[in-house]
């Protein structure tokens, strides 16, 4: 029973700092582009260079 008294406040503390920290990441802009991220793997980088140089 008394470690329930250390384990419900844990639980609380690590389900507040989950949340602030969704609320803080969609606040920052974390997910506003989901789709160019897949597509950058594809995007062939080498001619891009060569027309930098």
């Amino acid at each position: 029973m008394e470690i329930l008294f250390t384990l419900i406040p844990i639980a609380l503390t690590l389900g507040f700092l989950s949340v602030l920290a969704f609320i803080w990441a969609t606040k920052t802009g974390q997910y506003d582009d989901l789709d160019t991220p897949q597509l950058r793997v594809l995007r062939d980088d080498a001619t891009e260079s060569k027309q930098d140089s």
